[in-house]
């Protein structure tokens, strides 16, 4: 007896939610703050000497903030090496973007290849 009641609460609750539009916040969609830019102008970073000689590169992912005019806030490292982020974002908080109505997160990747160098 002590289930039927259970089950019956539970089916109450949930046509409660449906009817008065409770939406869960993972089910919830919101905009991204994201976007892909163009880039206006771009610099190369420094590849540490040492690093580059002991072979040793990878991919720094970075995430810039860029004001509505184009140019950039902050850059936060996200992932990567931290003597090659250190001259990744030196790098990237000198680039240019295209103006664009709003300030926007732009996701990017360098890659450090001390055999391409």
């Amino acid at each position: 007896m002590n289930i039927q009641r259970c089950l019956a609460s539970l089916a109450l609750a949930a046509l409660f939610c449906l009817m008065t539009g409770f939406v869960p916040t993972l089910a919830a969609q919101k905009p991204s703050l994201k976007s892909d830019r163009k880039v206006l102008m771009s610099g190369k970073p420094q590849y540490p000497e040492p690093l580059k000689q002991a072979r040793i590169g990878g991919a720094v992912r970075l995430r810039a903030t860029v004001l509505p005019n184009g140019t950039v806030s902050e850059v936060d490292v996200l992932g990567g090496n931290p003597i090659l982020a250190e001259s990744a974002l030196a790098a990237i908080k000198k680039w240019r973007f295209a103006p664009a109505a709003s300030q926007t997160f732009e996701d990017i990747t360098v890659n450090f290849n001390p055999r391409a160098e």
